[in-house]
Order: C-alpha cells, then structure tokens, then sequence
C-alpha cells in the first residue's frame, strides 16, 4: 500500500501529539512524583505560614496567645508528640481546583484542635473563648500552609509540564 500525502500528513500529526503525550506525565504520575515533595513543600510552609501570621506586623493572636500555643507545643513535644505546629496534615487530591488550572491540588486532612480532653490542652485548663481563639488562629495557620503548599504545587507542575 503506498503511502499517500494524507496518510503522511496523519502520521506526522499523530507522531507530534505522542510527542506532546510523552512530556505531559499523566496524573498517577505526577501525583507521585509531587507527593515526594510534599514533606519538604509543609515544613517550608509551616515556617513561612508561623511567621506570616503569628510574627508579623499583625499578628493573628496576641502575644499571650502564641506564648500559650507555643507552651503547648512545647509540652506535647516534651511527651513525645509532634506538637501544636507539626499534628497539622496535607494530602494530594486530584478533583478540581479553584486556585490552578490542574486538577491536581493540595487539602488539609487534620487540623490541630483544642478540646477540654485534648492532650493538646495540658493541666493548666482553657476556658472557652481563648479554646475558640486559639482553635480559630490553628484552622487558620493550616489553611494558610495548605495554600502555600498548593503554589508550590502549582509551580512543581508548571515545571513538569514545560
């Protein structure tokens, strides 16, 4: 059978689109290779995320109020635990974002919490509305950390794709 302009033509096209294929990683595998970047993508932005709103201009809590999550943080380490700032968890998932065109994006899966049974509360007691302060100003911090790590993310596939 000989080869004709059109077959030509339809074999260069579909050559290109496999070439295209193969520099795009299909989702398992970028989701992979991002989720051996994520333990270095939290600490990251833990760090940025601690200093952005506890330690800047204007700060999230007063300075009692990080003294007594940093004490807290403190004595779970001291236990053995991770403490305050590392009981915060994230995951990859790979619905739809509304922060990148990827449908890959980044979620926060545990939020640390005060609770009156909590370890995190320790012996000295918590009334309810510092409870409700500091369990806000943590939902924060972690929602914060999640979207620093989503535009680390983000700029990792951005990187993958080009």
């Amino acid at each position: 059978m000989p080869l004709t302009r059109g077959v030509v033509r339809t074999l260069i096209d579909l050559a290109v689109l496999l070439e295209g294929m193969a520099n795009f990683p299909d989702e398992r595998e970028l989701v992979l290779r991002a989720r051996s970047q994520l333990e270095q993508w939290t600490n990251s932005a833990r760090t940025q995320a601690y200093s952005e709103l506890f330690e800047g201009d204007a700060p999230i809590l007063d300075p009692e109020g990080v003294q007594r999550l940093d004490a807290l943080d403190s004595a779970m380490e001291r236990q053995g635990g991770d403490g305050v700032w590392g009981t915060d968890q994230y995951g990859i998932h790979t619905a739809g974002t509304t922060s990148s065109d990827s449908s890959v994006g980044i979620v926060c899966v545990y939020h640390p919490q005060i609770t009156r049974d909590s370890v995190l509360q320790g012996d000295d007691g918590i009334d309810d509305e510092t409870e409700e302060r500091l369990n806000a100003a943590l939902w924060q911090y972690s929602e914060r950390v999640a979207t620093l790590i989503e535009e680390r993310l983000d700029e990792f596939i951005r990187q993958t794709q080009n």
